[in-house]
């Protein structure tokens, strides 16, 4: 194996000539995977560095040989309590230790349904119901949080839910079938006590889509789509057993599980969980840099909004000369972001393209390579990307020539064999079997991908898909309502957040408070609930009479941005949309001396600062807007 970008030799070594994917990966399943890194060289190494809540506590160190045995005393448990191959274990957890030895542990005696917590009880029973979910897990009942009552609920609503295992804090009183994970850990083997171990064609997990998207939609991963996710991130980061990687991502989140969690346990290398809030901790965003020279980390990572707020925080002379790689996925990273992450810390950022139905990996800036801000990177080993070019709103048959743009499609053993819904599934491959992924980008001469653009209008709250035809269909239920349109308004902390539009049937009337009242009661997600609304004469249209959205989307960042900088002297702020920049804004200073006019520009853009977007700058003579 080569070394790769001055650290010790990688891990995963490269594809030969010819070489099949099981035979380059070398592993059944995922727990053999694990164990495999355990045995290898890594039986006393740290796994798993976990921060608490509170700012002074100990960290929590997880050795390989811990993380195995909790993995295999996990499955055991479920067995005991009754579950099979082919039933489905689900979990509501923040991330915790545990909530690795409940995924990897789901995933070997039966199969794992991590759930968004957030979800109201009603769409996280609804997931349940659809997955078949025959146990439940969620973390106990604790002050500031109301899982344990969701989980509750959610039980009596799924009546095949037969047992409830509780994370943390005493018994509660909920009869026989109500469990403590502890308990269990403590009563079970360390050595796996069957013989029935998954395939690599078994289902390991099912990863709803966010659930913002009306009836539930469970993308399949089986054992083979989550290694060949794994292997080939771990590889393509060239990751090894001298590692240490911070995770500050829900382990909900397909990223958290498979990139930043399974693709270091088969490296080796370190995972630290930044509490069990993640990012969402402002303790660690605070800290952020100081974690990072505690730690000793070397690879730092986190979707845009995560990294546009930490490259904010003042290092304060901390040592990151251990950081080797920056790593951002989930959404387009502005290059203002990037290029601030690789001044602080004097390492390149290369970007992870993924998504759910690709096991959370399909390309990735690879360490092998000079990176290319901007890039997406190369399709990791054994997985095909290919553009084909647009047919109006959908993809032809015909591939695109090297930086022809089209959709982008993709075939692999990262792939899912496709929803557990089978009915739902048709519209996601071609007839010649490769994924339709939705985005729109070109693969240049070299086989580099770029993403220019979102074939579907998703809004992305902090790396959160949200569905805007959920929020659209919800304000089409009210009376007054005649058209909606749901974009994402720029926000300095998630990225996006939805905001909707709407025009009002003749003759009746409707308050913007009344229709977001009307959203509230009936959006089953908290982070689908649009932060604003306005209310319009007519909605922008395109000529075969569709909601036009990039419009929407370029008015209300405009309009929050001059509520945002009011007071500013701002001659005229205009903003569009530019491929692979997204959202562009161009602010025009009055005429003034030259200090003056510089004053104003670098205290704008302070303020400006935490939002994924592009500056540029003129100077008018027009009177401030």
């Amino acid at each position: 194996m080569s070394n790769i970008s001055g650290v010790a030799s990688p891990t995963i070594g490269s594809p030969g000539a010819g070489m099949r994917f099981e035979e380059w990966m070398d592993s059944k399943n995922v727990f053999d995977a694990i164990e495999r890194t355990q045995k290898r060289c890594c039986s006393g190494k740290t796994a798993i560095t976990f921060l608490g809540t509170e700012p002074e506590a100990l960290p929590r160190k997880v050795s390989y040989t811990e993380l195995v045995d909790g993995i295999a005393r996990t499955a055991n448990a479920l067995r005991s309590l009754g579950l099979r191959r082919g039933d489905v274990v689900a979990y509501m957890l923040p991330s915790l230790v545990e909530t690795q030895f409940v995924l990897w542990g789901a995933a070997t005696a039966a199969s794992a349904l991590p759930l968004n917590p957030l979800l109201k009880a009603e769409e996280i029973a609804s997931l349940c119901r659809a997955a078949g979910v025959k146990a439940l897990v969620a973390l106990g009942p604790l002050p500031g949080t109301e899982i344990w009552d969701k989980a509750v609920r959610v039980r009596a609503l799924v009546p095949a839910i037969g047992a409830l295992i509780q994370v943390g804090g005493e018994k509660t009183a909920g009869g026989a079938e109500v469990h403590l994970l502890a308990d269990l850990l403590r009563s079970n083997s360390r050595q796996l006590v069957f013989s029935d171990l998954p395939g690599l064609d078994d289902v390991a997990a099912y990863f709803h889509t966010g659930g913002t998207t009306g009836a539930p939609k469970l993308v399949i991963h089986t054992h083979r789509n989550q290694l060949a996710a794994a292997y080939g991130g771990a590889w393509a980061a060239g990751a090894s057993a001298d590692d240490v990687i911070v995770n500050g991502l829900p382990m909900f989140h397909v990223a958290s599980a498979i990139f930043c969690s399974l693709a270091m346990f088969v490296a080796g290398a370190e995972v630290v969980i930044l509490s069990p809030a993640g990012f969402r901790n402002p303790h660690i965003v605070a800290n952020f840099w100081r974690i990072v020279e505690r730690t000793r980390t070397t690879i730092v990572g986190g979707v845009p909004t995560a990294l546009s707020a930490v490259v904010k925080v003042d290092p304060k002379g901390a040592d990151l000369s251990r950081v080797r790689i920056n790593i951002s996925g989930a959404s387009l990273l502005p290059r203002s972001v990037a290029e601030q992450m690789e001044q602080l810390t004097g390492k390149p950022l290369r970007e992870v393209y993924g998504m759910t139905e690709s096991g959370g990996v399909i390309c990735v800036d690879p360490v092998s390579r000079t990176r290319v801000l901007g890039s997406a990177g190369c399709p990791v080993p054994f997985c095909e990307v290919e553009a084909r070019a647009l047919d109006g709103t959908s993809a032809s048959s015909r591939p695109c020539r090297p930086g022809e743009p089209g959709v982008l499609m993709v075939r692999g053993p990262n792939v899912t064999p496709g929803y557990k819904d089978a009915d739902r599934s048709a519209a996601l491959f071609t007839k010649d079997g490769w994924l339709i992924t939705g985005d729109v980008g070109y693969v240049d001469a070299s086989g580099r991908v770029f993403i220019t653009g979102r074939a579907k209008d998703l809004i992305i709250r902090s790396g959160h898909n949200i569905d805007p035809a959920v929020i659209e269909e919800c304000l089409l239920r009210h009376p007054a309502v005649a058209d909606a349109g749901a974009v994402g308004m720029p926000d300095a902390y998630a990225g996006e957040v939805p905001v909707a539009y709407v025009t009002l049937r003749q003759g009746t009337v409707a308050s913007e408070d009344e229709l977001l009242a009307f959203a509230k009661a009936n959006i089953n997600e908290p982070p689908a609930l649009p932060r604003r609304l306005f209310v319009l004469e007519q909605l922008p249209m395109t000529a075969v009479g569709k909601v036009y959205k990039p419009a929407l989307r370029q008015d209300c960042a405009r309009q929050h941005l001059l509520e945002v900088l009011k007071g500013e002297s701002i001659a005229a702020l205009t903003v569009r949309e530019e491929p692979g920049q997204g959202l562009v804004v161009r602010i025009e200073l009055p005429a003034a001396e030259e200090g003056a006019t510089q004053e104003t520009r670098q205290r704008i853009a302070a303020v400006l600062k935490g939002y994924l977007l592009t500056l540029e700058w003129a100077t008018s003579q027009a009177s401030p807007a």
